[in-house]
């Protein structure tokens, strides 16, 4: 079973495939060719975690492909009352044709697929973010800036910090992750991509230092301080990063053609100001969109990927 957990379960060969799929599904929803890939299956869309962005492109996604998605949020189901991660998973899993977890530890998404007879994907965890990361990419190839590409990641040492990390450790480009003192990257992501950036040639460059970290980028990215249930920081937070604000000056650092992204929401004023998140170089909403389209790309992956290996079994 081939399930969607984080980017260090996939090849650059797989990622490309997916990429690809996804273009092809774009261009068709563009020129109003409506195929139903997915015909009748049934998603179900497991939100632990709220969002936006997430519910929006996946639940219009399926629908898009000719299935159907169930939102069930922790009140809606038993995990908050007590029944085992296993046990829903087994449940559920015989009911539906694909499951997207939103959550907060990681270790629970993996459990959940542990037990799951379909295929898991990872709408956020506290550790990975795989799929904003499939979407920022999308968004690079379509502003034709792969080749010797800089990414300069500022901010906080996230999810979106680790899974940059892995992008980038994958597909060969250059990385430069700068954070305040006390918030750099998982270490132990570190290590794991260690010898995927051995093999592509990638440079993992971290620091403290924003400023440097830019200079001559040709992708500016970043994300909020102050993630969910990090609240009761928030005062101490901005303290910290006051030095790590993407505005104009920073942004003069980098490529000229550099381009501003955002996995949203932003806001405005702290990791980003309003003069850069609303310039010529950000395309923080060609990014967001991109997100249903990637989407369907990775379901429809999976989707072809879980049936050749279930017709090779047979």
């Amino acid at each position: 079973m081939r399930h969607f957990l984080t980017l260090l379960d996939y090849t650059k060969d797989e990622i490309i495939d997916i990429l690809n799929i996804a273009i092809k599904i774009k261009n068709e929803h563009k020129n109003q060719i409506n195929k139903n890939y997915l015909s009748k299956k049934i998603l179900g869309m497991i939100f632990e975690k709220n969002s936006t962005r997430t519910r929006v492109s996946f639940e219009a996604g399926i629908y898009q492909l000719g299935g159907i998605g169930i939102f069930l949020s922790a009140n809606d189901i038993q995990l908050n009352r007590g029944e085992s991660i296993a046990d829903t998973s087994r449940v559920i899993s015989s009911m539906l044709d694909m499951i997207m977890i939103r959550t907060s530890e990681h270790s629970r998404l993996e459990e959940f697929a542990k037990y799951s007879q379909v295929p898991i994907i990872n709408g956020l965890t506290d550790k990975y973010h795989p799929i904003q990361l499939m979407a920022d990419y999308l968004t690079i190839i379509e502003s034709n800036l792969e080749k010797d590409l800089i990414v300069s990641y500022i901010g906080d040492g996230n999810n979106m910090a680790n899974s940059w990390a892995i992008l980038a450790s994958i597909m060969g480009f250059e990385l430069r992750i700068a954070t305040p003192v006390g918030y750099e990257v998982d270490q132990n992501v570190l290590i794991k991509v260690k010898n995927n950036s051995k093999k592509s040639g990638a440079k993992i460059l971290i620091s403290n230092d924003p400023k440097s970290a830019i200079k001559d980028s040709t992708v500016v990215t970043t994300d909020t301080w102050i993630s969910m249930g990090q609240e009761k920081e928030k005062l101490k937070r901005i303290k910290d990063f006051k030095e790590y604000t993407i505005n104009t000056n920073m942004m003069k650092l980098a490529s000229p053609k550099a381009i501003f992204l955002h996995c949203l929401p932003a806001y405005k004023g702290y990791e980003v100001t309003n003069d850069v998140f609303e310039s010529n170089q950000s395309l923080v909403f060609q990014e967001a969109n991109n997100r249903l389209h990637i989407q369907k790309g990775i379901m429809v992956w999976l989707n072809q990927q879980n049936k050749n290996m279930s017709n090779s079994i047979i």
